[in-house]
């Protein structure tokens, strides 16, 4: 059975015609008859009632039509991304991300799309969460990252990554030599804070009462580096994801220490209208998903209904970095 047979055939299903379907493939109607009689023997079963003007299909007839144009879509679907695996592509790709994103992870990715697309280029801006939101909206961002993605209708989110939070804190706090800290043990500490108005906020300290732990917040930012730079200078401590904190903690200028008998994560989405993207942004689109080990066809969805976005407990288990 070949795909241009199913295509003939689905033709002829949906212009109910042996003659208008010949036309449009380009072959003599008896080429298109024989078609039909072939797949009708293959099946063993009648498809089309040739005895109506127009032609109608079967009840069996309707049901191979769905399950071939369902084929004829994915062949297509796999011919194209074949050949534009194969296709140099040319462009620029306008990427809108929060700051914590961090700039050689980033830094990363775009060094390797290059390589591989040297006529493509990409441009990273790095902004306050609500920027990040307007750029892509408006369309002068083809790709935001962000944490948290919230509700919007002219959105397309999809899941990238998720961090891990951990306690942040000075090397000389009480709490940086525990190998893992009990959220209770926060209760009364100084805490620096993200700002009232960030999805983060809400998350974090829904997180905190869950696990019955009250902070007294000293400072709030509405940025991760604020955070640290307060965290390090011994004005409290704060619940930031761990990949943020690794240069600081290669320079000892920062502790990082995983939560006792808890999971706190913060989900990384990456958000775009929903309409249909350049192939470079496309392209880029895909290495970073590639890179978190998602598969290209995922399913999305609207933003603010990413998979896994509130934190969860996780058993008895202490998570070492």
């Amino acid at each position: 059975m070949h795909i241009t047979s199913l295509k003939v055939f689905c033709d002829v299903a949906r212009q109910r015609s042996f003659s208008q379907a010949a036309h449009a493939n380009d072959v003599t109607q008896s080429a298109v008859s024989q078609i039909v009689s072939q797949l009708e023997k293959r099946m063993q079963v009648k498809l089309v009632d040739r005895s109506t003007r127009p032609l109608q299909l079967t009840p069996l007839g309707q049901t191979f039509y769905e399950g071939c144009q369902a084929l004829l879509e994915q062949y297509g679907e796999l011919e194209s991304s074949i050949k534009n695996a194969q296709a140099e592509i040319a462009g620029s790709v306008q990427v809108a991300a929060i700051y914590s994103v961090g700039l050689g992870d980033m830094g990363q990715f775009v060094q390797r799309f290059v390589s591989a697309q040297p006529k493509a280029s990409v441009h990273i801006d790095y902004l306050h969460p609500d920027a990040v939101y307007e750029r892509v909206e408006s369309g002068t961002a083809d790709l935001g990252l962000v944490s948290f993605p919230r509700k919007s209708p002219k959105l397309v989110a999809l899941p990238w990554r998720d961090e891990d939070m951990v306690l942040a804190c000075s090397p000389k706090h009480a709490l940086a030599g525990n190998l893992a800290v009990p959220l209770q043990e926060l209760s009364g500490q100084k805490y620096v804070h993200f700002d009232r108005k960030l999805t983060i906020r809400r998350q974090v300290d829904r997180f905190l009462r869950g696990h019955g732990a009250t902070v007294k917040v000293v400072l709030e930012f509405d940025n991760i580096e604020n955070i640290k730079q307060a965290v390090a200078i011994g004005a409290g401590v704060a619940l930031l994801p761990e990949p943020t904190l690794r240069r600081e903690v290669k320079a000892r200028t920062l502790a990082a220490v995983p939560l006792y008998k808890a999971r706190f994560t913060r989900p990384l989405g990456i958000i775009h209208r929903r309409r249909h993207l350049s192939a470079v942004a496309r392209r880029f689109l895909e290495l970073l998903r590639e890179s978190a080990g998602l598969r290209n066809g995922e399913p999305g969805t609207h933003a603010g209904g990413v998979a896994s976005l509130s934190p969860s407990r996780n058993g008895d288990a202490v998570r070492s970095k």
